[in-house]
């Protein structure tokens, strides 16, 4: 994937608009591009100034192709490093393969995914975390993931791992030292400082992992099961929350016998709603299996939607579906529904027939999806949720699988270090897992990195990009 040619791609999507983006990157670009363009008055540019925008007219050789608006951007203040140009042509696709078939014939090759935003990298314009955050920005459906994805390409995330590995290194730079005067039993680093050191990353680390289910939730939509008996109102519900007939609502028990999944952003927040079938024990094979898909997205879910109704339900009932759906990795928010439908005396009784059934801790909301009272509170509910996971972790938040495996992979190697410090382990030893601690924390910003590891981050960004 790492060339050292020019390269070209189209910047923007399939045609949707006017006008399509083609980008060029390379060394003394426009000595290669220069004889394609002419200016409105016919004559071609020698020397362009920087940051410039130019309209006038793409040729190969007589024939003219289309009119365009160029900019170019000179070496190394562009987002690759390289000389950088951008064509803004019309968005024909006949247009944009003439343009590249142009550029590809003078020998400039066709960019691979993500291959700009390696060349940033390369090109030390970004570090790799920066770099992986630009797939994320582009990705980012909600208020949310673009805050994320804008705090890590601005480094904020950078910054905070740089630090941790600085410390870290600063130690076993120290201890290094000591291995080569082990003759003379001199100690050059602090034993205690440096425990309370790992103690301490080691903190930082763990908040970092646990934060990973929150960030890779605000990219696919933080997970909602609606969960209870069936006929409860849980299909109802999700058309409600969504303003839509999304799943099929009847009078029968048992209509929704699949998981059914749609997104909705509440506030600047992704929330992943699912439906599920309701959970009872039954003879019908198709409902039965339902079910059992019904449970596992309940183990899945962050948020669990218990959906009852009180002039349907026991106590007993209740208290069945509270200890399926309670769990200390989710949040659980009891939904009593058709208020509308139900009296006051019988959601008074219902109240105390609970009695000594203890349904704590959790939170309880009363609603009427027929005349949307108190949808608006289960939303903003929903919201605090959410904006309670913000502040718990603040704006670092790990967003990316192998940002984990590699905060897990220092961890598991810190670890070992403080078992080596109390049990004596020879100095040489230790030094060995804090550089794997190193190596892992490093391979996050790209302090570390091997050709199969950019290959695999790369690949799977947007061509152009």
């Amino acid at each position: 994937m790492i060339s050292n040619g020019s390269i070209i791609a189209c910047a923007t999507g399939a045609p949707s608009g006017a006008v399509a983006l083609l980008r060029l990157s390379g060394a003394d670009l426009w000595s290669v591009f220069s004889p394609t363009f002419k200016n409105r008055n016919g004559n071609p540019i020698e020397d362009p100034k920087a940051g410039k925008a130019y309209v006038g007219s793409i040729f190969k050789g007589e024939q003219w192709i289309d009119e365009v608006v160029l900019t170019y951007f000179r070496a190394p203040h562009s987002f690759t490093g390289e000389d950088v140009i951008e064509i803004g042509c019309h968005a024909s696709p006949y247009i944009i393969q003439q343009l590249i078939d142009l550029y590809k014939s003078l020998g400039i090759g066709l960019a691979e995914p993500g291959e700009f935003t390696l060349r940033a990298y390369l090109n030390k314009k970004m570090d790799l975390a920066q770099a992986e955050a630009v797939a994320d920005l582009i990705a980012s459906e909600s208020a949310a993931a673009h805050q994320i994805a804008q705090n890590q390409m601005r480094g904020g995330y950078s910054s905070h791992m740089q630090e941790l590995r600085q410390e870290l290194l600063d130690f076993t730079s120290l201890l290094t030292l000591e291995l080569d005067f082990a003759e003379e039993d001199v100690a050059f680093a602090d034993r205690t400082a440096f425990l309370e050191l790992i103690q301490k990353i080691k903190k930082h680390l763990h908040t970092l992992i646990d934060s990973f289910s929150y960030g890779n939730a605000l990219k696919k939509g933080i997970p909602i099961a609606l969960v209870g008996k069936p006929n409860a109102g849980k299909s109802s519900l999700l058309n409600a929350l969504l303003e839509e007939d999304r799943a099929l609502v009847t009078p029968v028990a048992g209509t929704t016998r699949d998981t059914i999944e749609d997104r909705l952003v509440i506030d600047g927040f992704p929330f992943r709603l699912i439906d599920t079938a309701g959970l009872r024990e039954t003879d019908d094979l198709v409902e039965a299996l339902g079910v059992e898909r019904a449970k596992k997205e309940l183990k899945k879910a962050q948020i669990v939607l218990l959906v009852y109704d009180p002039g349907d339900t026991t106590a007993a009932e209740l208290s069945r579906l509270y200890q399926e759906s309670h769990s200390e990795d989710r949040r659980l928010i009891l939904v009593e529904n058709k208020i509308d439908l139900n009296s006051t005396e019988t959601r008074q009784k219902f109240q105390e027939s609970l009695g000594p059934i203890n349904l704590s801790p959790t939170q309880s909301l009363a609603i009427s999806i027929k005349s949307s009272e108190g949808l608006n509170a289960l939303k903003q509910t929903l919201v605090e949720v959410a904006q309670g996971q913000q502040h718990k972790f603040g704006d670092t938040v790990v967003s990316s699988a192998r940002h984990t495996h590699a905060l897990k992979e220092a961890l598991a190697a810190l670890e070992q270090v403080e078992i080596g410090f109390r049990d004596g382990v020879p100095t040489d030893l230790i030094a060995i897992d804090l550089n794997v601690a190193l190596d892992a924390l490093g391979s996050i910003t790209g302090a570390f990195t091997t050709d199969e590891l950019l290959g695999n981050i790369f690949a799977n960004f947007c061509i152009g990009k």
